[in-house]
């Protein structure tokens, strides 16, 4: 049962609730209810809440002030709003305090009761996830304690060569652990979203990916075992690494390859997770397994062009790209941003991602190549506007993106501001960054983080003079723009399509579904559904 606390400063409204809904059917329970803000905190403190259902307008501390209270001190309590104001501001504030559902009274015990039935589901998933982490840590912690972390480290030292063979099969053995073949092959599985947060240093990554990397490890091992192909274990950096031997190397071409892609599928299964694995060299003593080793995670470097999920065995054929062959694109980019030609622009870009996925290629000699196309463009555009700026941060983000992807989206969303910026070189510089910020509201408007810092961001220009300039220029404000611009998207879904409006609220940019219908009808001057009754 979850526990709910309601507060609304009329005892009538309190009673009608908590007696008009079947609070345990629906899985709540009702711990208490309070006439004002400062009493509900007082009660939180003291008990557990789940839920509060809160009304605005109310003496000593108001629903805002609780909401804001809630969301600063006790982030896991869901927040319900009822009141009988529908103000602009109300909605925005909820919004910021994550508040669940925004509901106008006279509230009727149907409509609350669907919105509980909807927060349940959310409080469920939210508990089965909390239990399953719970679960792992237990697991994890007891592992931490027991023999495997000895023998991951005795394998680790004798793969990465830190010590020597000798002893650190005398360790082995010691654990009841003999290596046998007279072949040998090391392979590194890393976690695809955990690699780069761990690179940059993130504790609290690192101790979720190492609770991950203890899952992987457990399926890793359970299927080299099946095998009987060797041992898994965890390195220092929460890899999973896998020790191989066998007397038949022709057998082993063909079972490495077939285990790694079902330990992936496995993985994929369990966990929805992908991940990344480096085959290493083949070698015929325990002395060159450091050799096989640094071979694994070398080709993993290539995760970067081939994307997530891959499986390299670096005695495969690798040909690493050459970046000459592409010689000729930056003169096609040149070209394109001269004549205004966009479609031509964006066909040479997509040419080089293209060519970059198709090959075996590092980041740093991709994020080379992308910064010679920056700067390209930055050339080019300076022709004919002499403020247009190539800033460090965008150079920055495009070394250090983690695939092709990302690192391309930005190399677009640049070559796109400099071909808007030659296309309106004409214009004033006030008209150039106005055409460019209603541009980038057009193309981003679904975004529901658009807001005026990620504006200015993109045009590299102060919250201030943007605010004056495109004032001056349009005639209106950023808000109202947007606001504008989201309301004729949302009229076309509703003339256009059978969605509901949550989903039509979404597409246009907003995370709460009451605070689009309350905006749309300050906008259009009718709900969305009179509207789509009337055009329909």
């Amino acid at each position: 049962m979850y526990k709910v606390l309601l507060v609304d400063d009329e005892i009538l409204v309190r009673e009608a609730i908590g007696k008009k809904i079947e609070w345990n059917k629906l899985g709540f329970e009702l711990a208490g209810d309070c006439e004002n803000g400062r009493d509900a905190v007082d009660f939180v403190k003291n008990n557990q809440v789940d839920l509060v259902l809160t009304d605005i307008c109310m003496p000593h501390m108001d629903g805002m002030e609780l909401s804001r209270w809630l969301y600063e001190n006790y982030p896991h309590v869901k927040i319900i709003i009822f009141s009988g104001y529908s103000d602009f501001e109300y909605a925005k504030q909820a919004i910021q305090y994550k508040v669940s559902e925004y509901i106008l009274k006279p509230v009727t015990a149907k409509e609350l009761t669907e919105v509980l039935n909807r927060l349940k589901i959310k409080l469920d998933d939210m508990r089965k996830e909390e239990r399953k982490i719970d679960k792992l840590k237990k697991v994890y912690h007891n592992y931490t304690k027991n023999e495997a972390l000895i023998i991951a480290k005795a394998l680790s030292r004798l793969v990465t060569g830190t010590q020597e063979v000798e002893r650190s099969l005398c360790e082995l053995q010691d654990m009841g652990i003999e290596i046998k073949g007279t072949v040998f092959r090391a392979v590194v599985a890393d976690i695809d979203i955990y690699s780069a947060w761990c690179e940059n240093g993130c504790n609290g990554l690192k101790k979720e990916s190492a609770l991950m990397s203890f899952v992987v490890e457990n399926i890793s091992g359970e299927i080299v075992e099946e095998y009987e192909a060797g041992l898994a274990y965890r390195d220092s950096d929460n890899r999973v690494c896998m020790l191989l031997w066998t007397d038949a190397p022709q057998r082993f071409k063909e079972v490495v390859p077939n285990m790694c892609r079902e330990i992936q599928e496995q993985i994929s299964m369990a966990m929805n997770l992908s991940v990344s694995i480096g085959i290493g060299c083949y070698v015929n003593s325990l002395d060159d397994l450091p050799k096989s080793y640094e071979s694994a995670v070398d080709v993993l470097k290539y995760r970067y062009s081939k994307g997530n999920g891959v499986l390299i065995d670096c005695e495969e054929e690798i040909r690493e790209g050459n970046f000459l062959e592409l010689e000729s694109k930056l003169r096609e980019i040149t070209s394109a941003l001269r004549g205004g030609d966009e479609a031509g622009l964006m066909a040479v870009l997509d040419s080089i991602e293209n060519w970059i996925r198709e090959r075996y290629v590092s980041r740093n000699k991709a994020s080379s190549y992308l910064n010679q196309v920056l700067h390209a463009i930055h050339k080019c555009v300076l022709e004919t506007d002499e403020h247009f700026e190539l800033n460090e941060m965008l150079l920055s983000k495009a070394a250090e993106a983690q695939s092709i992807q990302p690192a391309m989206k930005l190399t677009r969303e640049y070559a796109q501001k400099g071909i808007i910026a030659m296309n309106v070189s004409g214009q004033t510089s006030a008209e150039r960054q106005a055409n460019l910020a209603m541009d980038y509201m057009q193309k981003n408007y679904g975004d529901c983080e658009l807001g005026l810092n990620q504006i200015c961001e993109y045009l590299n220009i102060s919250t201030s003079r943007f605010s004056s300039i495109f004032k001056e220029a349009t005639g209106k404000t950023f808000i109202e723009v947007l606001t504008n611009i989201r309301m004729e998207k949302a009229k076309q879904l509703l003339r256009q399509t059978s969605l509901k409006n949550y989903e039509i609220a979404e597409k246009v940019g907003f995370s709460d579904p009451h605070y689009f219908s309350i905006a749309f009808k300050k906008t259009i001057g009718m709900t969305p559904k009179e509207y789509a009754r009337e055009k329909n």
